[in-house]
């Protein structure tokens, strides 16, 4: 397998109008319709979300890979994997019975579970889209309009990266929000969580990590 190459950016540090962006964010509910395709998903969904003794989510899971670590990590929970990919969840590996692959926007899907007053008690965001460029500020998660209805969902937060000034932003736009509980490390690799994990660990990338507790405010 060639090796990867760590996103590029002609930022020198933190956006310049990150702060901006997210207060902006932070004071306004976004409107967006939802997309059908989403809603129906979730409607399929959404007996066994109910049903859930606690929600885990694998949020941009890919081809599943990492939903189906999570599961057997989570065994007392149904772990749910979101990708907006047909092409990616056609190539899952099988599923374990506490698992459940769905295919939805991931911003239309937090806003339904919000909808529903579904919460999840963990929820992961495994090597987001880092939007390199400048000009994609908005469409990093941090920077998006639905970042807060991210932060309401509540529950355990951990995202990981190969790109140190995604997670930078991200947690930033956490004390913006006057989230507290919010740690960044450098990741250790034992045992990769996702293809992408084992394929940046493996061209000797350095990953970084985010945990943060949204519900723990100033």
């Amino acid at each position: 397998m060639p090796a990867s190459r760590i996103p590029e950016s002609s930022q020198a540090g933190l956006h310049d109008r990150l702060d901006e962006v997210v207060r902006r964010h932070l004071t306004l509910t976004w409107q967006q319709p939802l997309r059908l395709h989403s809603v129906q998903a979730f409607e399929s969904a959404l007996p066994r979300l109910r049903m859930a003794p606690a929600l885990v989510l694998d949020s941009g899971c890919g081809t599943g890979v990492s939903t189906v670590k999570l599961a057997r990590r989570h065994r007392d929970a149904l772990v749910v994997g979101i990708d907006k990919s047909d092409a990616r969840l056609a190539r899952a590996p099988d599923l374990p019975d506490n698992a459940l692959l769905v295919r939805a926007d991931l911003a239309d899907f937090w806003r339904l579970l919000l909808r529903e007053g579904l919460h999840p008690a963990s929820h992961y965001l495994f090597y987001p889209n880092p939007w390199p460029k400048p000009d994609h500020l908005k469409r990093r998660w941090h920077a998006h309009p639905v970042f807060p209805d991210l932060l309401a969902l509540g529950g355990r937060m951990e995202l990981r990266s190969n790109f140190e000034l995604y997670v930078r932003e991200f947690a930033r736009a956490l004390a913006l929000a006057g989230v507290i509980d919010v740690e960044v490390v450098s990741l250790s690799i034992d045992e990769p969580v996702t293809p992408f994990e084992r394929k940046y660990a493996d061209s000797g990338h350095r990953l970084w990590k985010l945990t943060a507790n949204p519900g723990v405010t100033t």
